[in-house]
């Protein structure tokens, strides 16, 4: 596990942004970043893309990988703005969340969270907008959208892609508190995003690609999902995935 202060500058995995265009000047914009993502490979390749200062006017000022080492890099370094995975080691996002309302709620230096994650299920989107991100963006985004991103979030905006924020939209607009699923609450963070990935047709090959795990490790949440739900194979994992919209 990386140094939470310590920015790296090489290249980064696959998942990481593409490379941010800029017109060779930031118009004297500076904006300060914490990267806080359990993956060592995408943060180092989030700096590399977005981190190049005098190109992008974002400085990373430090970096954790898990909630504690979070909020102790966010309370030391107070940051304008924090991309944030939504699953973290120690608690979630949320968490981290919670941990720092009252450095959000600072009048004079607020920190402003933005969601970075792989993660487009609507119970995440919804669970850190509710925990108080100003936005959520998946890590397919660009480096440029990435960097215009972060400086609408350090602005005050709210940033969501347009299906993200029909999450937000729908979940705050309705009155109604949402039924509990019990058996979803059986399920970890990581082996909901292994039922997603596995419900749309994904690999195991390509789920460990896409969540940077190992193949052994996705068949072992695989088992798990399957032995929680009581289901026998993929098969009926899917056709329960998709009777709930998870899919």
């Amino acid at each position: 596990m990386s140094d939470p202060t310590e920015a790296n500058g090489t290249a980064g995995s696959a998942e990481a942004p593409g490379p941010a265009e800029s017109d060779g000047g930031t118009g004297g914009r500076r904006v300060r970043v914490v990267l806080v993502d359990d993956h060592r490979m995408f943060r180092t390749g989030v700096q590399a893309e977005i981190g190049q200062t005098e190109q992008t006017g974002v400085e990373v000022v430090g970096e954790a990988a898990d909630v504690d080492q979070a909020v102790t890099v966010i309370t030391a370094t107070r940051p304008e703005v924090v991309l944030l995975d939504v699953h973290l080691p120690g608690g979630g996002g949320v968490e981290v969340l919670r941990r720092c309302a009252p450095l959000m709620a600072d009048a004079e230096q607020p920190v402003r969270f933005l969601a970075l994650s792989v993660s487009d299920a609507a119970e995440d989107v919804i669970g850190v907008i509710r925990g108080g991100a100003r936005g959520y963006v998946t890590k397919t985004i660009t480096g440029a959208d990435l960097v215009d991103s972060i400086f609408r979030v350090q602005e005050g905006d709210a940033v969501f892609s347009p299906r993200l924020a029909g999450f937000v939209l729908d979940a705050f607009a309705s009155t109604d508190a949402p039924p509990v699923d019990e058996d979803m609450d059986r399920l970890t963070q990581r082996e909901r995003e292994v039922l997603r990935l596995i419900a749309r047709g994904y690999a195991y090959k390509e789920i460990a690609k896409q969540l940077f795990i190992s193949v052994k490790t996705v068949e072992s949440h695989v088992s798990a999902v399957l032995r929680k739900l009581q289901l026998s194979n993929r098969h009926e994992l899917t056709r329960w995935a998709t009777a709930r919209r998870l899919v």
